[in-house]
């Protein structure tokens, strides 16, 4: 365990440096965000798939699909409650960071290196509830309202989404690749963690701690990282769900604010200074979180 978390930090490191010094710049950070998310995520998913299916199986996807309702649907609720007296665009931030955390980028990798292949293929079936809800709920945080064609298109487009998608249909058939196209798949896979890291690595590099914190971001923070992770963990407990099935769910509960935070608040004029504080300061904190977390679940 202490030897996966240094080795993803020396990761976040070498990103940071290579933002940091120029190597990569703003325009590139981009491409290697958008490359994770629509070639190498993608593969990683299909990857995780591909293994043996039993009744077991299915009960865990089936369990840890309806816990992430919960938390989705819980998250929601949580939101309007706590935030509504706040001023109208730090409120739309905070209840859209209470609703999409960084799980869907951030949380593949950290669920790969801490619960190995099965904890990437139970990530993969959490994430599909967020990803509805970060353009249905979500989206109507920041607008008032959703298009539910739009809303349907984006998630079925989506290629983590389709993705996960072919990897249910070879994991069921039991259907074997060609072995060009299973190394293939597990070359590209392999580049998640590493790729992933860095990219987080380079989003600190552009850190300026002046100003950086004020008690709404400490209290999301909490909230974020120790409240709801809390929230999901008893229960569990209390109910003796699969270990793992626990482990994978609390670890995700427990990922930063969305950069999409930052990026839908500028769109639509809410503050989007605070916004990005947001997502920086709960990703750094998490950064000391994440850990403890691991320890505690596996």
């Amino acid at each position: 365990m202490i030897a996966l978390q240094f080795t993803m930090f020396i990761m976040i490191f070498v990103g940071f440096l290579v933002r940091k010094l120029g190597i990569v710049g703003k325009e590139g950070q981009k491409n290697i965000t958008d490359l994770v998310i629509y070639v190498i995520l993608p593969c990683n998913i299909v990857k995780s798939f591909m293994v043996e299916f039993d009744t077991q199986t299915l009960y865990s996807f089936a369990g840890i699909l309806l816990i992430s309702v919960l938390i989705q649907a819980g998250c929601v609720l949580f939101g309007k409650i706590v935030y509504k007296n706040k001023e109208t665009n730090r409120r739309k931030s905070l209840q859209y960071g209470i609703i999409c955390s960084n799980a869907g980028f951030l949380g593949n990798p950290l669920a790969e290196g801490v619960f190995g292949t099965m904890g990437l293929t139970l990530a993969s079936i959490y994430l599909i509830p967020q990803r509805i809800m970060m353009w249905s709920s979500g989206l109507a945080v920041f607008t008032g309202n959703t298009n539910k064609k739009e809303v349907i298109k984006k998630v079925v487009t989506h290629p983590c989404i389709i993705a996960c998608v072919i990897g249910m249909i070879l994991m069921v058939t039991q259907i074997e690749l060609p072995a060009f196209l299973t190394k293939s798949l597990q070359t590209l896979s392999n580049c998640n963690t590493a790729m992933s890291m860095m990219v987080i690595g380079m989003i600190l590099a552009q850190v300026k701690g002046k100003n950086l914190v004020d008690k709404d971001i400490i209290v999301y923070t909490i909230f974020r990282l120790i409240i709801i992770p809390l929230i999901v963990w008893i229960p569990c407990l209390l109910l003796h769900v699969d270990s793992m099935v626990t482990g994978v769910s609390v670890l995700l509960a427990a990922m930063p604010a969305g950069a999409t935070t930052s990026i839908l608040a500028s769109k639509y004029g809410c503050d989007e200074i605070f916004a990005t504080k947001l997502v920086v300061f709960s990703t750094l904190a998490s950064l000391l979180t994440t850990p403890i977390w691991s320890y505690l679940l596996v």
